[in-house]
């Protein structure tokens, strides 16, 4: 995971001005990764354990979660959220190569680029209909994929931005293939 993670921090870098602060989030299966810096190499990473299929195995009993369920997940995911508040790095960007934050971008309404901008307000929207779908709207009334790790990892992003201030996120995708990441990953592109 943390080579990918470097790799992934070079490539968003390498289209940004020097210096600016920026913020990588790499939503794994298991675990996540935050890496954050200035330079042309992250300054810290910080590994939090929570990820799409950590977090949906471990709260997620029913499909799709129960309100209970969401709450609880949400209680521990806040908790490792709040802990990457040591590695922020000024009024940083937040970025992401992970295939699964494009496809929640998408969903979202953002156009298809390979560079495109996620907002809070549309992470919200959709996060919203997680919640409807868990308190009984049918699947057809609701535009989401019917998914316990997408819904982990939806929490687990929604949860990011709101607690560590993110206005949105930066999907960009990787232009040079990256050999073999980590198993515990979505691979970022």
């Amino acid at each position: 995971m943390h080579d990918a993670v470097l790799q992934s921090y070079a490539a968003v870098r390498r289209h940004e001005p020097p210096a600016t602060p920026m913020v990588l989030l790499h939503i794994g299966e298991d675990r996540t990764c935050v890496a954050a810096g200035t330079g042309v190499e992250p300054e810290q990473i910080l590994i939090l354990e929570i990820g799409s299929t950590r977090t949906s195995n471990d709260f997620f009993r029913h499909n799709p979660p129960s309100p209970l369920e969401i709450e609880n997940a949400i209680m521990v995911v806040e908790d490792q959220v709040t802990r990457a508040r040591e590695v922020m790095v000024g009024r940083a960007s937040l970025y992401s190569t992970d295939e699964l934050v494009y496809e929640i971008a998408k969903m979202a309404g953002c156009s298809e680029n390979l560079a495109i901008t996620l907002t809070i307000e549309q992470l919200e929207k959709l996060f919203d209909q997680l919640a409807a779908r868990s308190e009984g709207r049918p699947s057809s009334q609701v535009d989401i994929p019917d998914d316990p790790k997408f819904a982990a990892t939806l929490l687990i992003l929604r949860e990011f931005m709101h607690h560590l201030q993110f206005d949105d996120i930066k999907f960009r995708r990787k232009s040079e293939p990256t050999g073999n990441p980590a198993n515990d990953s979505h691979r970022p592109v």
